[in-house]
């Protein structure tokens, strides 16, 4: 593990009527490089288009594609994530995005803040997610 991860919890014990199975963690100690990414949306990152999908599962998997590609363009690795905010315009994605989710951060447990919000830059984005990743020194 790449940094202290302090307080680790799994979200099937925390919100187990939701069905979710993220690697999380109350607080994270890390030292080193850190990497703030703007918050991603289902777009490519070349092109700035949009996916062609409003299904909340496959925007997030372009979201999540989207940060991995970043944190490893600045050298870093998807255990070097330590924190992610998620952006949601409907409390009914929640578990779709939060089970996507977490097939890319299964044993990373980063802290992670989930907002419901009235609308994103774009309507048809249901989900932005950003993150900060730390390489370690």
């Amino acid at each position: 593990m790449a940094h202290i991860r302090h307080r680790k919890f799994n979200t099937k014990d925390t919100y187990p009527e939701q069905k979710l199975d993220n690697d999380l963690a109350q607080a994270v100690v890390a030292r080193g490089t850190t990497i703030f990414l703007r918050g991603q949306c289902p777009q490519d990152l070349d092109t700035a288009r949009n996916i062609d999908s409003h299904d909340p599962v496959e925007q997030t998997h372009k979201v999540m594609q989207n940060i991995r590609q970043l944190v490893e363009e600045c050298g870093g690795r998807m255990e070097h994530v330590t924190k992610l905010v998620v952006y949601l315009t409907d409390v009914r994605h929640r578990e779709a995005v939060y089970r996507t989710m977490g097939d890319y951060i299964r044993g990373v447990h980063p802290v992670c803040t989930g907002l419901v919000v009235v609308a994103l830059a774009r309507p048809e984005w249901l989900v932005e997610i950003d993150a900060t990743a730390v390489i370690p020194d």
